[in-house]
């Protein structure tokens, strides 16, 4: 066992255990939409990124096209570096500590809680979102949270687990993103190679 393993159950796990024991009591759609969400909502952020990359290939922004196609790299980043945090800290699911009833079949033991890499993957795309594209972002940010939000719902984290998630995704793409600005000069110089397709309309 990692020396830095986190008790979660003292941070908050009397507020995890009060919002599965909401969910419990919830209408079964309102269950069923969570679910979905949180199993399936990260394909959202693909295509908003996705989108990025197309509006920013419109414009004659090259700082901004670069970005936007950082923007999946970025997010990778981030995946990474959550992943490597739960490796250091090792805190065991709710669902193992607490053995709560939850939404979703608890993960086996040895899938550590802290951070969520959903949260940080969400956080990321969102925060590349933000320095691109703002009416894209407008959708990712909420949509970010909602994914956080959601991890807690049907049991798979604890609060503070999402939280530093999107801590972590957010601060390393703003970073990330800010600095594939200086990319500008690459994505000028693939408009006359014959991948100009990905940085110029035509």
């Amino acid at each position: 066992m990692s020396l830095l393993a986190l008790d979660g159950p003292a941070v908050d796990g009397n507020l995890y255990t009060r919002i599965t024991g909401l969910a419990q009591q919830a209408p079964g759609w309102l269950d069923g939409l969570l679910t979905a969400w949180s199993t399936y909502g990260l394909a959202l952020f693909a295509l908003l990124m996705l989108a990025g990359w197309w509006r920013a290939r419109a414009t004659a922004d090259p700082a901004r096209t670069a970005m936007a196609l950082a923007a999946p790299l970025v997010v990778v980043v981030a995946f990474l570096a959550d992943t490597g945090i739960k490796s250091v800290f090792r805190e065991q699911r709710p669902c193992q500590t607490l053995h709560t009833i939850t939404l979703e079949a608890c993960p086996p033991l040895g899938d550590w809680s802290f951070p969520s890499n959903h949260a940080a993957i969400a956080a990321a795309a969102a925060a590349a979102l933000w320095t691109t594209d703002r009416r894209l972002a407008a959708i990712a940010v909420p949509a970010a949270l909602l994914m956080a939000f959601s991890r807690v719902w049907v049991g798979a984290h604890y609060p503070h687990d999402v939280v530093l998630g999107l801590a972590v995704g957010a601060v390393l793409a703003w970073l990330l993103t800010r600095a594939a600005r200086r990319a500008t000069p690459l994505v000028l110089r693939l408009r006359s190679t014959r991948l100009r397709p990905l940085v110029a309309p035509r």
